[in-house]
């Protein structure tokens, strides 16, 4: 049904805006100048599939698996589950991220009133074409950027100040979209239309796709590519050699060169990694930090810079006024109180300011008859009331309604307040010009404070000596924000600028060396986080409104509390469900345990890669003797490989991963990882030559010689296992009985699997004699490379 509301405004649109014809409409959407728009939020399915499963670390590994199924070695083809699960979980971590990323949307879908032939029509929002004349009304979304044409309103533009202050605008004021109309009606031609839409713009920043970081997996990933450079003439050298030259059968070749092929390739310690991440996200939900990017927790651990936001942060985001400073004898505190709670009672401002005004205030009792009110903005910094038979109230900034502030302004400011005065002029209300009288007289002071957070300071002090930077990024005052981060324990609570008087040049230039930053806008936060990553800096940030997405988007990791804005909460790494600042240490806790541990035990899975490369060399390079007899077939099968793991590869590190580590994260994870596991990998090189001399000049035989060889292959993992375990407790005494009983009992009783012989009077005391030589050898090395150092 047509209201009388809807008449009058025909009425006025016959009289003054025509709008668009239906043939100019017909025009612009040919020309495809319509507000339909869908971002591309990153890769398809089919990109994600094929980018985990077509990659060249998967084919190799495949074309390893086709092999053996052609020459029917049915016991060696166990490690391709691992290959098949590793894939698997990377698709379903891309598709989750993609799928959060999906969810955000800062723009609702309730109709939209244009004029079009003079007359007003409901239209969806993406019917919208340029140069459309909408008619938008308190409580609406603007739903593009337009040009306000006739009539006044005061919008909230939170998504691009961070303050739900309003704006006043009048004709020729530019709406952006996605800002909310708060009272007043306007008619307003639109500007942009779709991807060119301010808050498309912002979505589409947001959405841009950020591929996984894991320096982990980065790391692993550096060997695969090495190795996958060299595995194809690698194989075909193998193969020649043992099939061409040595004249073993075709399927005894194919399964000793695709053994020197995978123990190349790092395929255990990746699906370690996942499944060491997978347990963190877990026991961090039983925390109530909810995950949103497994890998989060990972970089989080490595991360050198944090920015906070002071609200939510340092302080609870619970504004409180401590109390009233009477300025004047004309009010008594209690008729101010009253003055105050008609004020908040027929006030629209919603902002935190007004709202702990508010809680303290609406709910008195009072005889006041409110008239003309001008709400509050953050251009003027104030808002005005007129009360009937009292006159005009102003209730805002010092420094906007005063020539000069009262010493006690300057004393809150100094406490880390935020300070209001509540004025009175006996002058109307000027709704037109909105300027302020010459008779302004202020009344009283109101103090407000946001509490600071109880645990702010230990976590602060802890953050800091983590060797964390820590810096303040705040759209308050940065004085206020510098005594409250004093008040917090901030160490650097001195180091502060205003970020609205500085250029994008000199902000760059300072922001490595200054700890606050006040009265900062969306655009310099991303700049700050932008300028510290090109730094080299690992940066993570918290934020909890829609004008901090562009800057969690380029953080490192991004977290916000589940109080703040949804958009927040839908492209963040984490989001702290109980909101409490304390948890941040929480889960830097889970991030070096899983980072730490994994590098770890990471030497153990390595020593497989390194010797394998290192006899794959020595037995390419044995084809130069040109003697059948001195050409070494790589001496270890798949199937060999597959049972040693369960006791070296599996269950022990699996559960040295569970353990508490919260030291700083080692920086040259692969180096040091390759340094510890090279020992070991030359130990069994040097044996396994040693073996094959015998059997060449000493009358040894092949299955002797491959026997001491397997023995030496899992004894050296022991080794690593054993010094992994060190210092002894316990749970680490028990891996390391599983893991040396298991080995040594499995290797007797699944010898015909594995293709060797139990150990018998010629290679027992050969073998124990090489342990006598190794073991003490082995701890000795260590010790030299600090594998014992105590964390």
């Amino acid at each position: 049904m047509k209201t009388p509301r809807f008449y009058a405004t025909m009425k006025v649109m016959n009289r003054q805006l025509q709008g668009l014809t239906q043939m100019e409409v017909k025009r612009r959407i040919d020309a495809g100048k319509t507000n339909h728009f869908k971002a591309k939020t990153g890769s398809s399915n089919w990109e994600i599939f094929r980018r985990n499963v077509f990659n060249s670390f998967n084919m190799l590994n495949f074309a390893i698996f086709v092999a053996l199924i052609a020459v029917q070695a049915w016991s060696n083809l166990f490690f391709f589950g691992i290959i098949v699960l590793n894939a698997f979980t990377g698709m379903m971590t891309e598709l989750r991220a993609r799928r959060m990323i999906d969810k955000l949307n800062l723009m609702n879908k309730d109709q939209i009133r244009v004029v079009r032939d003079g007359e007003v029509t409901c239209i969806d929002p993406q019917d919208i074409v340029l140069d459309d004349i909408m008619l938008l009304s308190a409580g609406e979304q603007v739903p593009s950027d337009a040009v306000v044409v006739d009539g006044m309103a005061e919008l909230n533009e939170a998504m691009l100040t961070g303050e739900s202050d309003l704006i006043l605008k009048k004709d020729g004021k530019e709406l952006l979209s996605g800002s909310y109309l708060v009272s007043g009606q306007v008619y307003a031609k639109v500007i942009n239309v779709a991807e060119d839409n301010y808050a498309n713009k912002l979505m589409l920043e947001a959405k841009t796709h950020k591929p996984i970081v894991s320096r982990i997996l980065y790391n692993m990933d550096k060997i695969a590519k090495f190795t996958g450079k060299i595995v194809i003439p690698f194989g075909l050298a193998l193969f020649f050699e043992a099939y061409m030259i040595k004249q073993l059968s075709l399927q005894e070749s194919v399964v000793t060169s695709s053994t020197a092929l995978l123990g190349m390739l790092p395929k255990g310690i990746a699906l370690l990694t996942i499944t060491s991440l997978l347990t963190a996200v877990i026991k961090l939900g039983m925390k109530h930090i909810l995950v949103q990017e497994m890998y989060s927790v990972e970089t989080l651990a490595r991360v050198d810079v944090l920015c906070l936001d002071k609200t939510g942060t340092i302080t609870q985001g619970k504004m409180t006024v401590k109390g009233l400073k009477l300025l004047s004898e004309r009010f008594t505190k209690e008729d101010l109180e009253r003055l105050l709670a008609a004020y908040m009672q027929h006030s629209k401002d919603n902002n935190s300011t007004a709202q702990a005004i508010r809680n303290a205030y609406e709910r008195l009792e009072h005889h006041y008859q409110v008239g003309d009110v001008i709400p509050f903005s953050s251009d003027r910094k104030w808002g005005a009331m007129s009360i009937d038979g009292v006159g005009t109230l102003f209730l805002g900034a010092p420094e906007m309604l005063l020539k000069e502030n009262p010493q006690a302004v300057e004393q809150a400011q100094a406490r880390g307040s935020r300070v209001l005065i509540l004025a009175w002029s006996q002058s109307a209300v000027d709704t037109e010009t909105m300027s302020l009288p010459n008779d302004v007289e202020a009344l009283t002071l109101l103090e407000i404070a946001d509490p600071i957070r109880e645990d702010a300071a230990d976590t602060l002090e802890y953050l800091r000596s983590q060797d964390v930077t820590l810096k303040i990024i705040s759209g308050d005052n940065p004085v206020t924000v510098s005594h409250i981060a004093h008040q917090a324990g901030f160490v650097d609570y001195q180091s502060y600028i205003d970020c609205s008087k500085v250029s994008d040049e000199e902000l760059e230039a300072l922001a490595e060396d200054t700890a606050i930053f006040g009265r900062v806008s969306p655009h310099q936060k991303k700049l700050l986080i932008q300028t510290l990553n090109a730094n080299g800096h690992t940066t993570a940030m918290t934020g909890d409104g829609v004008n901090d997405i562009l800057a969690l988007r380029e953080a490192d990791c991004s977290i916000v509390m589940a109080e703040g804005d949804p958009a927040t909460r839908q492209i963040a790494n984490l989001v702290l469900m109980d909101s409490e600042f304390k948890d941040i240490p929480e889960i830097l806790f889970e991030g070096r345990r899983v980072v730490n541990n994994i590098a770890h035990i990471a030497p153990i899975f390595l020593i497989k890669t390194v010797y394998s490369f290192l006899l794959g060399l020595i037995c390419i390079a044995s084809i130069v003797f040109g003697k059948a007899e001195y050409l070494l077939v790589f001496p270890f099968i798949q199937v060999q490989m597959t049972l040693a793991g369960q006791f070296i590869e599996g269950l022990p590190p699996f559960v040295l991963t569970f353990e508490r580590n919260i030291r700083p994260v080692e920086k040259h994870f692969l180096r040091r990882s390759l340094q510890l596991s090279i020992p070991n990998a030359l130990m069994l090189v040097i044996s396994v030559l040693i073996f094959h001399l015998s059997q060449v000049y000493l009358g040894m035989s092949n299955t002797d010689m491959l026997t001491l060889s397997y023995y030496m292959m899992g004894s050296t993992g022991v080794l690593a296992v054993i010094r992994a375990c060190i210092p002894l407790n316990k749970g680490r005494v028990a891996l390391i009985i599983y893991s040396v009983f298991g080995f040594l009992i499995s290797s007797y009783y699944l010898s015909d699997v594995i293709e060797i012989t139990t150990l018998n009077a010629i290679t027992l005391p050969i073998y124990l004699v090489a342990m006598a030589i190794c073991t003490p050898l082995f701890f000795w090395i260590s010790y030299k490379q600090g594998a014992f150092q105590k964390a």
